[in-house]
Order: C-alpha cells, then structure tokens, then sequence
C-alpha cells in the first residue's frame, strides 16, 4: 500500500495550474496556497473519528456527532510550509502550531535544521506537516524523525506537488507515515527541483527572487 494520495478534486487541480505558472504573482501565489492548504484539510481529516452526543435544537432534542479522537497540531516546515497554515487553521482554528526550521545545502542537497519548537502534548496530538514540495525527501525525512523522537505517533503530511523520487526516499524511511498531494511529477533536475513543479514554493510565496 503507498504512503501517497493524489487529491484529484477540481478546484485543487484548477488552483493548481495558477500556481505552477511562471506569471503568477506573490499575492495570488499566497493566496492559492491558502486556498489549497484549506480544501486539502476536508481530504487529510476524512478519518477522523466522531462520537454522538446528545444536543438540542430550537426545535427539538437530537443525537448529533462530533470529533472524538485526538487534537490536531500543524508543523510547518520553515519556511514555505509557513503558506499552508492559515488554511489548515480555517478549518481547525483550535489546532496548536509548532514549527521546524530546516534549509537544504545547495551543494550537498541535504538537510540543515536550524530550528525546533512544538506543543508540550505534541505527543497526544495528530500532527499535520505542512511542506509545499516534496522534492528529495530528506527534509520531509528528518521532519518525521523528530517528531517520532518526541513520541509522535500519528503523522499526515500535506504536500501542493510531490516528485516520485521524494516519495520512494520517504517511503523507505517511514513507510508509516502518509503523505497527500494535489500533483505528482515523476522527475527532478540536475540541482534536485521538481520537473516541471513550480519553482521554488518559498520565493514565490514571499517575493525573495
């Protein structure tokens, strides 16, 4: 069974083209990318267990249903996975939010962490890692690691394109983790990009190039 799920939805898909042209600008870009962390959020969370509970309307006394198993926090992969949040957070604003810092060597193409901080019930919570593209796999790699260091246990990832290479390097590492994406390109370039993708998801998100 693959750790992967493509999100074929319409409106992920249509939003998905504005983002991976070249002309579109860094409002829309971090608009879209709002857009896509929050519709992906119904797909990550169609597990969730609900319990009923008796309410009351103005009508009449009913059994309705309710969320029934862990908290959710978010960790953004620092710094792109910051554009992801604010959506996820729309549909669950009582999510707490941690965050790692991780840059990747341009010559060696591995991980730097330079930054850790998460929840103190982190290990009580369904955590969902934000990260735009899931290019190599190492950072995605390490992310897992750490949390899984903090006794993390059930772990989502939530990916705008992912490259078959990342997947398979994850896959072999924490093949218990799952990982959903709106597009899966099968290549990366000779600096470790994803081909075609969408450039770099930080830049674009916050005008630094």
């Amino acid at each position: 069974m693959s750790i992967l799920t493509q999100l074929d939805h319409p409106l992920l898909q249509h939003k998905l083209s504005i983002l991976r042209r070249k002309d579109t600008g860094t409002r829309e870009f971090r608009q879209i990318t709002r857009e896509i962390g929050m519709l992906m959020t119904y797909e990550i969370t169609r597990d969730f267990p609900l319990a009923p509970v008796e309410i009351e309307t103005p009508i009449a006394k009913t059994t309705a249903y309710e969320l029934s198993g862990k908290k959710v926090a978010i960790v953004p992969i620092l710094r792109a996975g910051l554009g992801m949040v604010d959506g996820v957070l729309e549909v669950i604003p009582t999510a707490k939010v941690g965050h790692i810092g991780l840059y990747r060597n341009e010559k060696t193409l591995q991980p730097v962490t330079y930054y850790y901080k998460m929840p103190k019930d982190i290990d009580k919570r369904t955590v969902i890692i934000t990260e735009p593209m899931l290019a190599t796999g190492g950072s995605l790699i390490d992310a897992v690691t750490m949390l899984k260091k903090d006794n993390v246990k059930d772990i989502k990832i939530m990916c705008l394109v992912v490259a078959e290479p990342g997947v398979k390097a994850l896959e072999a590492v924490h093949p218990d983790v799952h990982v959903y994406c709106v597009g899966y390109d099968k290549e990366l370039n000779d600096i470790g990009y994803i081909t075609p993708g969408l450039g770099d998801a930080g830049d674009r998100l916050f005008g630094t190039k």
